[in-house]
């Protein structure tokens, strides 16, 4: 490498970096020094903590110490052009390798590469690049397995893998088996506690996933999630949880189907919301036209699929919507994340969650142990609640404005298991403990309407949590069918108004 070229970046100012940052920076160049060769590192930091600002520095610190050349994998090219321009930013002149080149020219007059994994992999294999004097070679987004295939053209190289979640995206390739260790940054909360990420609350809706398939991926497949969250339903479930918790702020939603986003937009757009719909599909200039709409209408409505998990950012986000469900812990933080960038005018966000995933993984700001990730990762996997326990843990919390319309009774929280426990232990047949149940609403009922025709609002606020009961109970009696369900509350809800009639008749 000239020397000039090392003057010029000795002149060069770098980004203004935070403590945690600094500390990652001194923590990780320990190990470089300590193992100049021939070592791999593993980087973990949460997604909004600026791993892209600490590697670009990296890359910078390390060429004026080693004058030798670093090289920074990517897998998208959008974080192809963001990664090169931040690395121009604090004068780290780079050469960008993507299909448009097929040699390098004057290679002396470069400090780095930035370049994407199946560029760089063909033009390696064919011998058309070669890429001398790399000391470091920096892989973005580490928990993707794409990038081991260029491994063996650097094994004299210290290999630097970043990401925010180190689990590999595919069990079968342990990410341990390529990384010596792993030093792990800030957390959430800690991030969330200094002011660098914006405070989450999640709210979660009952969904029954049972109809979903598992995919050779290990996550949930399109066709399945397409069928479920495309059904009335969970689109009125949706529309629900929005009016409910999101409306009027600036809301993203990510869906794991184009047909479900677009069905999305069209009940959206029907309620006279406005909404835009993005997928991969769409040209460069038409995402950009989009992004742009989202980021400067501030009750803009943008449904998605997956395109938006990494690579952008637009921290005016007010709320997540996630209108999926995610086995990938990866991509549960990568959605959320999106909404985690802090302002001057914004230090919280919503989580509106439809397909259980705090449930699985724990909330987003929740203690992760990610040293155990790193070592045992199917232990981890194999520990997760399968949906079917989940089902069964849910417990339903009637909302604040529902309580209201009830504020004549004692809402004291019936247990229809407990019910359904003592009427057994005491010989009677099980259904007593629904009956017992459907007295219990209906005096709830009666004792908060006016007439029977504010009664029939009244219990209509009360499906959700006649669902839950009803539902809790076929878990006691082993018989809990789609079918049995729908039986089960066809005759509740007959039997619920009828018993109200009976009350306001003899009252």
């Amino acid at each position: 490498m000239s020397l000039g070229t090392i003057e010029s970046l000795e002149k060069a100012q770098g980004k203004k970096l935070y403590d945690y940052q600094k500390e990652a920076i001194e923590n990780i160049f320990e190990r470089i020094r300590k193992y100049p060769e021939n070592y791999n590192l593993l980087f973990q930091l949460p997604t909004g903590g600026g791993k892209t600002v600490i590697f670009s520095e990296i890359a910078r610190q390390y060429i004026l110490e080693t004058h030798k050349k670093v090289l920074i994998l990517t897998h998208r090219i959008e974080l192809l052009g963001q990664t090169s321009q931040m690395l121009l930013d604090i004068g780290v002149k780079n050469k960008v390798i993507d299909s448009k080149v097929k040699e390098i020219e004057d290679p002396e007059d470069h400090h780095c590469f930035v370049a994407m994994v199946e560029t760089l992999n063909n033009r390696l294999n064919d011998e058309k690049i070669e890429v001398d004097n790399v000391g470091l070679v920096i892989v973005d987004e580490a928990h993707y397995n794409s990038f081991r295939k260029l491994f063996k053209f650097f094994n004299k190289s210290v290999i630097l893998g970043v990401t925010a979640t180190p689990l590999s995206s595919n069990i079968k390739l342990p990410l341990h088996d390529n990384y010596n260790e792993l030093i792990v940054g800030d957390s959430i909360k800690a991030l969330i506690g200094k002011g660098f990420l914006s405070q989450a609350t999640t709210y979660s809706y009952d969904v029954n996933l049972k109809s979903l398939k598992i995919g050779i991926n290990g996550d949930y497949t399109v066709s399945s999630s397409e069928r479920l969250y495309g059904n009335y339903l969970m689109q009125e479930k949706l529309l629900y949880a929005y009016e409910e918790k999101a409306k009027g702020g600036k809301t993203l939603i990510f869906n794991n189907g184009i047909n479900t986003s677009l069905q999305v937009y069209q009940m959206f757009k029907d309620e006279g919301y406005d909404i835009r719909h993005l997928d991969n599909t769409h040209s460069e200039n038409e995402r950009k036209e989009i992004l742009h709409w989202f980021k400067t209408k501030p009750d803009a409505i943008l449904s998605s699929v997956s395109i938006l998990t990494t690579g952008f950012d637009e921290p005016t986000v007010d709320t997540i919507i996630l209108n999926r469900a995610t086995k990938s812990l990866t991509l549960y933080h990568q959605m959320i994340g999106r909404g985690s960038r802090v302002l001057p005018t914004k230090s919280k966000f919503t989580v509106i969650d439809l397909g259980n995933n705090a449930r699985r993984f724990g909330l987003w700001e929740s203690y992760v142990n990610w040293q155990d990730i790193f070592r045992a990762p199917s232990a981890y996997l194999d520990g997760l609640y399968s949906d079917e326990q989940i089902e069964r843990e849910f417990k339903y919390e009637m909302p604040d404005e529902v309580k209201e319309r009830f504020s004549n009774s004692e809402l004291e929280n019936f247990d229809i298991k407990e019910e359904y426990l003592k009427v057994t232990r005491a010989g009677d047949k099980p259904k007593v403990a629904v009956e017992t149940s459907i007295e219990n609403h209906a005096r709830m009922v009666t004792d908060n309407a006016d007439d029977f025709f504010d009664a029939i609002e009244l219990m209509g606020l009360l499906e959700k949590q006649i669902e839950y009961r009803l539902k809790r109970y076929s878990y006691c009696i082993s018989k809990s069918t789609n079918n049995y369900l729908k039986w089960l509350k066809d005759d509740y809800d007959r039997k619920l108004k009828q018993r109200v009639r009976e009350i306001f008749q003899s009252e």
